[in-house]
C-alpha cells in the first residue's frame, strides 16, 4: 500500500462518519480539529458525541447515507457492514477510510499535530502507528522547544 500525503480542501464539503461508537467518537474528535460540520450516522452513540458540533443522525446505515458525501470515514463496529459501505461508497467515487482495516482505505488519518494554521502529519503507510505517534509527538515536543526559547 502507498497513500499519497496530501492536503484536501474540506471546505463546504460533506464529510460523513458511520458509526457512534468508540472509534467514530475518535475520528470525530479528531476531525473537529479541522472542520465544524459534518454528519455522523448511528443507531445510538457514545458519550462524547454531544459535545463536538456535529450533526447526529440516529439510525441504521442505508446506501443513500452516502449522496452528496465528499468523504466518509468508515467507523461501525460491524466489518462486514463496514465492508458493504465502502463498496457503496466506492460505487459513488466517494473517498472512504474504513477504520482499523488499512488495506481497503482510499485515505488513512496519519499521525497530527495542529496549531494554528500550522499542521504536521506523519504517516507510515498504516504500518507502524504507534512509531508515526512517537515521531509526531518528538516534532511537537520540539516546536514547543523551539517557541519557549524565544
Amino acid at each position: 500500500m502507498t497513500f499519497l500525503p496530501i492536503g484536501l480542501n474540506v471546505t463546504g464539503k460533506r464529510i460523513l462518519i458511520i458509526g457512534g461508537g468508540k472509534v467514530g467518537l475518535h475520528k470525530a474528535t479528531i476531525l473537529h480539529r479541522f472542520v465544524s460540520e459534518a454528519v455522523v450516522i448511528s443507531p445510538k452513540f457514545n458519550e462524547g458525541f454531544d459535545e463536538l458540533p456535529f450533526a447526529r443522525i440516529q439510525k441504521e446505515y442505508e446506501p443513500a447515507d452516502l449522496d452528496g458525501a465528499f468523504l466518509v470515514y468508515i467507523c461501525t463496529e460491524n466489518e462486514a457492514l463496514n465492508r458493504q459501505i465502502k463498496h457503496d461508497a466506492e460505487a459513488r467515487n466517494i473517498l472512504a477510510s474504513v477504520c482499523d482495516n488499512p488495506e481497503i482505505c482510499d485515505f488513512i488519518s496519519p499521525a497530527i499535530y495542529k496549531e494554528g494554521n500550522l499542521t504536521v502529519s506523519v504517516l507510515s503507510n498504516a504500518t507502524d502507528v504507534r512509531q508515526s505517534i512517537a515521531i509526531r509527538n518528538n516534532i511537537r515536543d520540539n516546536i514547543d522547544l523551539l517557541k519557549n526559547r524565544k
